[in-house]
């Protein structure tokens, strides 16, 4: 996965990498601007901190929030991170962490009143469990669903997770959530018209029109 995130305001001038979840065992190495955190018995690269991130990547400048990543921002990223004596390189993340779900199955959560328990069909008609506090939750409807390793519009990351003891792989999200210009400010599942198709990609800039 690749997500990025740049908030001057919370933290300075810091540009946030994530390329895996946080395990238990953690390691951070410094060099000329670039924070490498890792897991040194997993041998994985959970992510990079770039400090001073607008002298690499001036555009950052007015900008607050999740960042998409160009081809030519992950060139000037590398060779940061080249510079530094790191050997890792970034790559753009392929897959969609957005797309159109379909509740194929919603039971009650046995410990909890207001959390249900759904099968969501995604992308390659794969299903997912995911759990979710909705209110209108229920059977039969399209919504959107927030893969794993999703960044929301807030800065939060999507990971595998478990509510009151039940796997949940996902997100169903709300309109708000996903901050669409004009959505309700409150709990409910953004749901789709039938015209959306189960495994495409959501697009947020068209998505103003479902509240019009």
């Amino acid at each position: 996965m690749l997500a990025a995130g740049y908030n001057p305001s919370q933290m300075g001038d810091i540009l946030v990498v994530i390329l895996h979840q946080d395990t238990k065992q953690q390691s951070v190495k410094i060099n000329k601007n670039v924070v490498k955190i890792f897991d040194p018995k997993q041998k994985i690269t959970l992510g990079f901190n770039f400090l001073d991130a607008s002298h690499v990547l001036p555009d950052l400048k007015g900008k607050n929030g999740e960042i998409h990543l160009t081809n030519d921002d992950l060139s000037k990223l590398n060779q940061a991170i080249k510079n530094a004596g790191f050997n890792d390189q970034l790559k753009q993340d392929p897959i969609p962490r957005f797309v159109v779900g379909y509740v194929k199955t919603c039971k009650q959560h046995p410990d909890s009143s207001k959390l249900k328990i759904t099968q969501t069909e995604i992308d390659g008609g794969k299903t997912v469990q995911i759990v979710s506090g909705s209110p209108n939750m229920k059977q039969g409807i399209k919504v959107v669903v927030a893969k794993v390793g999703a960044m929301m519009p807030n800065g939060l990351i999507i990971w595998p997770s478990k509510l009151k003891g039940v796997e949940s792989n996902g997100m169903i999200c709300a309109g708000y959530e996903l901050r669409i210009p004009g959505a309700p400010q409150h709990p409910g599942a953004l749901i789709l018209p039938d015209s959306y198709k189960v495994g495409e990609p959501f697009d947020f800039k068209t998505a103003t029109k479902l509240f019009k």
